[in-house]
């Protein structure tokens, strides 16, 4: 059993990533070992708890995995640790739109059985913040909402008087913090900066949420909140597990395939189960950085290239003409060559006006529009990730378009929530805006793996 708590907010902006990092950080820092989590799709909030914990951040998405995952994926994590911290997402009771609860922060923390602290942002108000809380703790028996952090308070007398408001909620506040400018992180057109690139401010900004939640926070309460949580009763997920006996052997005799991946600052959005699952149907993964490598890695026979921020990245990738000419090479062969999102913008002919790796004949720009949301999809054709047929959910999340958005062969058919088709296959590439979680279909990455060895 691992002690563990769900950091929620009544919505976005409340405060869940300094509260849930400054956590994590503070008990990493007293001797515990941590495990993070984050609801949701998120990529860039785990790179955060990754610093803080010194551990993957791992995603728990009810939508793209399933309801029946969230345990199993969970337990993997944390398996060996003292405690879990599972950070939100959007407000405690918003999930997947239009479909009741699935995906929200209060599904999972009944999934997991976890006990869920509340941060509100309490600036602006005194008494209000009891009816508040009371709302959210009434509102859905079956989330046990066991403490209250008061988030932004502006002075003593203002959080004296939140502090009587709440006594006679039955919720017990767990901490008050007030504004600390040092805490807060850059922000830009998705979100936070990625840590990839601004290492050493973020290891400045996570020490700095430690220390703000040392202060204000009864950390002892919390602990103690955490060790409340009744047995998980769920087997860890795992990868090789995932795959059938047929499939952790359809390599044969034949050599471990080498799967180059990449990362650096350009490309951070990945999950941590992937190149678990590509390890564990016989692939050796290697990662490489566009902004800095002029080579693929020695022996590459595939490439995963996930979601990030080539738009930011692009005069710099551009003028890494080697590699952008290796990539192009590989794909040509026929190699199978997996992108999805910004690996889909550096597979175009050009983004926004800088030449590219000429892959994919189309051509990729910054727009003014966020493309935001879950997504269920149907693969088209037979490709190098899934057969025709082959149905998955996913995420879209960015603000750049593509020109076509779908080639004569489209990687996939969108069927909900509107129906269209999108993305490109040709020869083994497969590219597209969409993120998926292959724990959802782990033959995904055995027949990926299986192209590369081929």
């Amino acid at each position: 059993m691992v002690a563990r708590l769900v950091i929620a907010a009544p919505a976005s902006g409340s405060g869940k990533t300094t509260v849930a990092t400054g956590l994590m950080a503070a008990f990493a820092r007293s001797g515990l070992t941590v495990s993070p989590h984050k609801v949701g799709p998120d990529y860039i909030d785990p790179g955060y708890h990754a610093l803080a914990t010194g551990r993957p951040g791992r995603n728990l998405d009810a939508y793209m995995c399933g309801p029946e995952l969230v345990a199993p994926l969970f337990a993997h994590g944390a398996r060996g640790c003292d405690l879990a911290v599972v950070e939100g997402v959007m407000g405690l009771y918003d999930g997947a739109s239009g479909l009741g609860e699935l995906a929200s922060t209060a599904q999972v923390s009944k999934l997991l059985r976890a006990p869920v602290v509340l941060v509100v942002d309490a600036s602006s108000q005194s008494r209000s913040v009891a009816a508040l809380v009371h709302g959210f703790a009434s509102w859905d028996p079956g989330v046990r909402i066991g403490g209250v952090i008061l988030n932004k308070v502006g002075s003593d007398r203002h959080e004296a008087l939140l502090r009587e408001a709440m006594e006679d909620v039955g919720v017990p506040v767990l901490g008050a913090l007030r504004r600390a400018p040092q805490v807060d992180t850059p922000s830009r057109h998705l979100g936070l900066v990625p840590v990839a690139e601004r290492r050493p401010d973020a290891v400045d900004a996570v020490a700095a949420m430690a220390a703000q939640v040392r202060s204000g926070c009864d950390l002892e309460g919390l602990l103690a909140l955490a060790r409340t949580a009744p047995p998980l009763g769920a087997e860890p997920w795992d990868p090789a597990g995932g795959l059938s006996a047929a499939d952790r052997t359809g390599l044969g005799s034949a050599r471990r395939p080498v799967i180059a991946v990449a990362g650096g600052s350009a490309f951070t959005f990945s999950y941590a189960e992937h190149p678990e699952l590509l390890t564990a149907a016989g692939a050796e993964t290697v990662t490489f950085d566009p902004l800095k490598d002029e080579q693929l890695p020695p022996g590459t026979d595939g490439l995963v290239i996930g979601g990030g921020f080539p738009e930011v990245y692009a005069a710099e990738l551009s003028a890494n003409e080697r590699l952008r000419k290796a990539v192009a090479e590989l794909a040509r062969s026929g190699a199978p060559v997996a992108a999805e999102c910004a690996g889909l913008l550096y597979l175009a002919r050009s983004l926004d006006g800088q030449p590219m790796c000429g892959v994919l004949d189309a051509d990729a720009r910054m727009s003014g529009r966020l493309t935001l949301g879950y997504r269920e999809a149907v693969a088209v054709r037979d490709n190098s990730l899934a057969v025709a047929g082959t149905r998955l959910r996913g995420h879209e999340f960015h603000r750049t378009v593509i020109e076509p958005g779908a080639g004569a062969d489209p990687a996939w058919g969108v069927v909900h929530p509107e129906r269209r088709v999108e993305g490109f296959v040709q020869q083994g590439v497969h590219a597209s805006y969409l993120h998926t979680h292959w724990a959802a279909r782990p033959e995904v990455a055995r027949r990926f793996a299986e192209g590369c060895a081929r």
